[in-house]
C-alpha cells in the first residue's frame, strides 16, 4: 500500500500548503471519494496520513487497493466537474485494474475517461489475483502466454468502455474514451503498428476505445494510416514541439485520406508528456550549476506545454482545418500525460494546475488526482502567460539545452520502459502458468 506523507517546502518558489512525496512502485490502486469524517474513521487501520490542507472541497480521497474490494460509496461534486464544465478540460484517470467497477465512484466524481499503458497492466495483473480464473481458462484452452495477455487486457478495456459509454454518447463522441496501447515491441515497425491497431480496434469492438500509438518517427506514418481507416487514436509519448507538430499533421493527413463524408466519429488525442521533461532537464541544469540555470529548475515542462497549446491553436485553424470541420471533424485534443510530480520539492499539482484550458485532457494517476481534488484551483491557466513560457524556453536553449536531444532521449527511455514492463508481465504470466501447472517445461 502506498503511503502519503506531509512534506515541508524547501523554497518559496514552490510554496504550497502541503505536497505528497512521490510514490514508489506499489500494487495497483483505485481512488474512491469519501467524506473527511469517514476518512478519519478509517485512518487508524490504514497507513495513510492526510495532509492538513484547507481544502475548498468537503471531500478527500481514499486510496484502496483493488484486491481489498470496491469503493462503492456515492461521490459528491468535486473540482473535476468544474474543470470540465467551467474550463472545458476533461479529467481522465491514468490507471486501470480489476474490478473495473471501482471506476464508478470516480465517474460520479467527474472523471471522464481512462488511460492505460503496459506499465499499468503490468502492475494490475502481477499484483492481483483477480485475473487468475480467466487466465487459467485461457491457458487451458490452448492460448499462448501473449495471446492470453491480450485477452485479459481486452476484457478490462471492454468493461471500462461500457462504463464510459454514456459520456461518449452524451458528448457525441467527444469524450468518455478508454485507451489501450499496441505492443511496445512495435515502436519501430510502421506496418506492424498499423496491423496491430486494426486488430486491437476490431477485437475490443467498442466505439469509445482509443488505440494508443507511440509518436516515434516510424509510427508517425502509422498514425496517419490508422486514422485514415476510421480508427480513433491516442498518440502517446510526445516529448517535443517538433514531434507534436508531426503528430498533428498525421492526424490531418489521415482525416483527409479517409474518404469519409462524416468525420465526427474519428477522433484523437495527442498525449504530451510533462513531468519527465523536468526530471531530465533539471539534471542538466544542475550540471551547469550557475544561479541562472538552477533558477530554471521545475519550469521547463510547463513552459514547453504552454507553447504546445499555442501550436495546437495555430494548427487547428485556417482553411485546411475549416474544410475538415465541414465534414464533422473534431480537433485532436492535447492530453497532458505524466502529470504526477517526481520531485517532492515541487507543488503536487504542478503538472495539472498550470495546464488548464479548453479542448484539453489531463490524465492523472492517483497522486495527482488526489492532490488536485483536495486543493487544486480551477481556472484557465494554459495561456495566461505565454511570453513567460517563451522566455523560459529560449533561456534554456541559451544555456545549451537542446530540446530536440531532450525529446529524443525521453522517447527512447519511454519506449524502453514500456517494453520492459511488457516483457516483465509476460514473464510473470509464464511463471503464473507454470505455478498452476498449466504449461509444461
Amino acid at each position: 500500500m502506498a503511503s502519503l506523507s506531509k512534506l515541508s517546502n524547501p523554497s518559496p518558489a514552490v510554496s504550497l500548503s502541503s505536497s505528497f512525496s512521490p510514490r514508489s512502485s506499489h500494487p495497483n490502486c483505485l481512488i474512491g471519494f469519501r467524506s473527511i469524517t469517514h476518512f478519519h474513521a478509517k485512518l487508524s487501520s490504514s497507513k495513510l496520513s492526510l495532509p492538513t490542507t484547507n481544502s475548498a472541497f468537503n471531500s478527500s480521497l481514499l486510496v484502496r487497493c483493488s484486491q481489498v474490494g470496491g469503493n462503492g460509496s456515492p461521490a459528491k461534486r468535486t473540482s473535476l466537474h468544474d474543470l470540465y464544465e467551467k474550463e472545458g478540460q476533461s479529467p481522465w484517470y491514468d490507471n486501470l485494474c480489476r474490478p473495473v467497477t471501482d471506476l464508478l465512484p470516480l465517474i460520479e466524481s467527474g472523471v471522464r475517461g481512462v488511460t492505460s499503458n503496459p506499465a499499468i497492466f503490468q502492475k494490475a495483473i502481477s499484483s492481483s489475483n483477480a485475473y487468475n480464473d480467466q487466465f487459467r481458462e485461457l491457458v487451458q484452452s490452448g492460448k499462448d502466454i501473449e495471446a492470453a495477455y491480450w485477452e485479459l487486457v481486452v476484457k478490462d478495456i471492454q468493461d471500462a468502455c461500457k462504463l464510459f459509454e454514456p459520456i461518449y454518447d452524451q458528448t457525441n463522441a467527444g469524450d468518455g474514451y478508454v485507451s489501450v496501447e499496441v505492443s511496445p515491441r512495435l515502436a519501430d515497425d510502421t506496418e506492424g503498428t498499423v496491423e496491430a491497431a486494426k486488430w486491437l480496434y476490431k477485437v475490443v469492438d467498442r466505439p469509445n476505445v482509443y488505440i494508443k500509438i507511440p509518436a516515434t518517427a516510424p509510427c508517425i506514418p502509422s498514425i496517419q494510416k490508422v486514422i485514415a481507416h476510421g480508427i480513433s487514436v491516442n498518440v502517446t509519448l510526445i516529448f517535443s514541439l517538433a514531434r507534436y507538430e508531426a503528430v498533428i499533421d498525421a492526424y490531418l493527413d489521415g482525416l483527409e485520406a479517409s474518404g469519409l463524408n462524416d468525420l465526427s466519429r474519428v477522433t484523437s488525442v495527442a498525449s504530451f508528456f510533462v513531468s519527465r521533461v523536468d526530471t531530465l532537464i533539471d539534471k542538466l541544469l544542475e550540471k551547469i550549476g550557475t544561479p541562472e540555470a538552477l533558477d530554471l529548475r521545475g519550469k521547463a515542462a510547463v513552459a514547453q506545454a504552454a507553447l504546445a497549446y499555442q501550436l495546437y491553436q495555430k494548427k487547428f485553424s485556417g482553411p485546411r482545418w475549416e474544410a475538415l470541420v465541414k465534414k464533422g471533424a473534431k480537433k485532436q485534443r492535447l492530453l497532458w500525460a505524466s502529470t504526477s510530480v517526481k520531485n517532492p520539492a515541487y507543488p503536487d499539482t504542478l503538472y495539472v494546475a498550470p495546464l488548464i484550458g479548453p479542448d484539453t485532457v489531463s490524465t492523472m494517476p492517483d497522486q495527482a488526482l488526489q492532490a488536485f481534488v483536495d486543493h487544486g484551483t480551477v481556472s484557465r491557466t494554459i495561456d495566461s502567460n505565454v511570453s513567460e513560457a517563451e522566455g523560459i524556453y529560449s533561456a534554456l536553449e541559451k544555456l545549451g539545452i537542446d530540446w530536440s536531444d531532450v525529446g529524443t532521449q525521453l522517447e527512447v527511455e519511454g519506449v524502453d520502459s514500456f517494453k520492459k514492463s511488457f516483457d516483465s508481465l509476460l514473464d510473470t504470466l509464464q511463471e503464473k502458468a507454470n505455478s498452476l501447472k498449466l504449461v509444461s517445461h
